[in-house]
């Protein structure tokens, strides 16, 4: 029975993956910075690629990328990880992992937008009623009414913190800028392999700007509180190793837009451990947001 849905079943255990690592990275973030994070996340995630890549064949560093692969990745790794993920990990300790992940969820869209208007990909009106469908979702969590001073026009502001929402955003769009590079850079390439040269170039980064900023990571202090340690193996094992190793598993054996849709559901998976862990009061109107959200998702890849 199991058997005939291995795709589908590791798409779920994907986003369920991806739940406990934006959890575990929000702790974290919170304890030693989102800075600190980032570089040690990354360099734990570059050694397990390296296992891996050992374990199943392949050369244990990617020295058999060509020019071209290793350019387009190392701008895609600049984009997506040194600043989309260095605007998501800081959103995930100005508002939270539940909603920075829902957030996220307009990173499909972001890149289908992206993959229109650089790569002349097809936008189906289908495809349009799924982004509006999803921002619809994502702006029934974030807007409230104002209704303060008796105001009667009821003016809509926003449920959370602008900065955190703007972070967050910043996240979903270099993610879905990334995502794009990534595609044009891998072409044929062996996708883990090309992880790691994301993942290495992306460490790189991180130093690089970790070492021009005033306020510098201390990483030594943060190899040493472990309590955020524990934090980061296990937001490591679950994100960049687990995770990406079960997105895998799911495109090669269902369709990818199922696989793509099944993976989406974060936002929604999310929603229990914030109540019962984090203790976060979460309205039905927030709830309904996330549903949306993700059903949105779902007609891109339909």
């Amino acid at each position: 029975m199991f058997t005939n849905h291995i795709g589908e079943i590791a798409a779920i255990l994907t986003a369920a993956f991806w739940t406990i690592t934006s959890m575990a990275f929000e702790q974290a973030g919170k304890r030693i910075g989102s800075m600190a994070v980032n570089i040690l996340r990354l360099g734990f995630a570059f050694v397990l690629y390296m296992v891996v890549l050992t374990a199943i064949g392949r050369p244990t560093l990617p020295t058999d990328a060509s020019v071209h692969q290793w350019i387009w990745l190392s701008i895609s790794a600049l984009v997506g990880f040194v600043i989309g993920d260095l605007l998501l990990f800081e959103a995930l300790i100005q508002v939270g992992a539940r909603v920075s992940m829902l957030m996220m969820s307009l990173s499909p869209p972001l890149a289908a937008l992206v993959g229109w208007l650089v790569m002349g990909e097809v936008l189906t009106p289908l495809k349009l009623l799924g982004m509006f469908i999803t921002m619809l979702g994502v702006a029934l969590v974030i807007l409230q009414k104002n209704t303060a001073g008796g105001d009667s026009s009821k003016k809509l502001n926003l449920s959370y913190s602008r900065i955190g929402l703007l972070l967050a955003f910043g996240g979903a769009a270099g993610q879905a800028i990334g995502l794009v590079l990534s595609k044009y850079g891998m072409q044929d390439y062996n996708a883990i392999s090309a992880s790691q040269i994301r993942v290495f170039i992306g460490f790189i980064g991180f130093v690089i700007v970790n070492s021009l900023i005033r306020r510098k990571a201390s990483i030594k202090r943060a190899l040493t509180d472990k309590i955020a340690l524990r934090s980061l193996l296990l937001g490591t094992i679950f994100g960049p190793f687990l995770g990406v190793s079960m997105s895998l598993v799911a495109v090669q054996n269902t369709e990818i837009g199922v696989a793509s849709t099944l993976m989406s559901i974060v936002p929604i998976l999310i929603i229990p451990p914030a109540i019962l862990i984090n203790k976060e009061k979460v309205s039905i109107k927030e709830i309904a947001g996330a549903v949306i959200a993700v059903v949105g998702v779902a007609l891109l890849f339909i």
